[in-house]
């Protein structure tokens, strides 16, 4: 099993700017005064070894969508943020080897930055292709065909030529999609959001994002203590430093990396991915947070580590 990240911002896409291009063009540059290399491997290599990661790429700028990947069958999504776009085409290369066109698409929630992508997936406009959306929602249809109304979007839901299925899931209940064992559980945040737990040849993967934990609701953690429970990895919403969570964002739905690694501690979770990126953090800001958290984990470890990654557009985590 596989887990890929093809977006993993929050409310709008970022784009990096020509300034962030440049600033990274710059430090490189100073990082290799006085070297020289024979060709691009070596450059690369430099790079590599050298630089940070933020100094030599970036964590990306699209929204959330994360594939659960068994490497045949059916393909399995979480969220359809502006990257579903970039999975769209990489499902037609695998298409073209032999996979099903049967997508499987699970939702946290209906807000746009999480619904976004979908318009822009080509495969949702071949009529051999079959979408069965999962979720906690009642109302999917509604949402997706909402936001290609006329005033909208050019194209309305209805010339998407593949044959759509919705299926309301209900929290505490176990499906089998797709040969995997799935469970949902509800999560505070606006409107509601519902995390998923994935279970297939004794791996197990958790997508829980848009997911805000309070300290005054000791049953409600408990309750996703039991869900992570030795889960080989954790996508969990880190949006927020722990102050800003507890102070000036409080109740706006999301949460930080020092829960997350207090949370998967307790689970017994074996990898966490920090997720859902807030929009106005550049690339060393999130490398910041990041080895924050890591920093944090090493001090509250009890017993076995818990390897501590951040997402970014591109990752691939093989389980």
């Amino acid at each position: 099993m596989q887990v890929r990240f093809w977006g993993t911002r929050v409310s709008i896409p970022t784009s990096i700017t020509a300034g962030d291009v440049q600033e990274k063009t710059v430090n490189a540059l100073l990082a290799a005064s006085g070297r020289t290399f024979a060709d691009a491997t070596e450059a690369r290599a430099f790079t590599e070894q050298e630089l940070s990661f933020a100094g030599r790429a970036t964590y990306g700028g699209s929204s959330s969508c994360v594939e659960v990947d068994p490497g045949a069958g059916d393909f399995i999504v979480c969220d359809m943020g502006s990257g579903f776009r970039a999975f769209g085409i990489d499902a037609f290369r695998r298409i073209g080897e032999g996979r099903p066109k049967r997508f499987n698409i699970f939702m946290s929630h209906l807000h746009w930055d999480h619904i976004m992508g979908f318009p822009f997936c080509g495969p949702a406009y071949d009529p051999e292709t079959e979408i069965n959306f999962y979720g906690g929602h009642a109302d999917m249809e509604k949402a997706l065909r909402r936001q290609q109304e006329t005033i909208s979007f050019p194209v309305p839901f209805d010339f998407m030529a593949a044959k759509i299925n919705f299926h309301p899931l209900t929290p505490g209940e176990t499906y089998e999609v797709a040969g995997h064992s799935v469970q949902l559980i509800r999560q505070y945040h606006d409107n509601d959001s519902y995390g998923y737990r994935f279970e297939k040849g004794g791996k197990c993967v958790v997508y829980s994002t848009d997911s805000e934990h309070k300290d005054d609701d000791p049953d409600a953690d408990q309750a996703f203590v039991e869900f992570f429970d030795k889960a080989d990895l954790v996508v969990f919403d880190t949006m927020y430093t722990l102050a800003e969570s507890l102070t000036m964002k409080e109740d706006w739905g999301h949460s930080s990396g020092m829960v997350a690694v207090d949370m998967c501690h307790r689970a017994a979770a074996k990898r966490l991915a920090m997720f859902h990126h807030e929009p106005i953090f550049d690339d060393a800001t999130l490398e910041s947070h990041h080895e924050d958290t890591a920093r944090y984990e090493e001090l509250m470890r009890d017993e076995s580590a818990l390897e501590v990654l951040c997402a970014y557009d591109g990752l691939t985590v093989d389980l």
